[in-house]
């Protein structure tokens, strides 16, 4: 369940963070929307590195998944747009990874 927490405010500071310079850039708002921006992309890093595992690359393997049904679920409710059957027929197959990659026995 912790795992999940994690990986969770993971995807809310590396979502949010990376939107802030999509609005800079994309939207061409001001330059400040990049200090919120560091600022949720450092609390996304942070986050990544409490997941209990022995390995940091399995860890963002296993966060794939979670970042991906974040993502849609940004899209449906910041950008109004509702995912469609293919988008969710994708996080499905991702999250199936995240399960396996998380719980999968491991012989150390």
């Amino acid at each position: 369940m912790q795992t999940l927490v994690f990986f969770l405010i993971a995807a809310i500071g590396e979502i949010s963070g990376c939107y802030a310079f999509w609005v800079w850039l994309r939207l061409g708002k001001s330059i400040l929307w990049i200090v919120p921006g560091v600022l949720a992309l450092i609390m996304f890093a942070f986050a990544l590195t409490k997941v209990d595992a022995s390995n940091a690359g399995r860890v963002y393997a296993a966060y794939g998944g979670i970042y991906i049904l974040s993502s849609l679920v940004w899209l449906w409710l910041a950008e109004g747009v509702k995912p469609d059957k293919w988008d969710l027929l994708g996080v499905t197959i991702s999250l199936l990874g995240t399960v396996v990659i998380l719980f999968s026995p491991r012989i150390r």
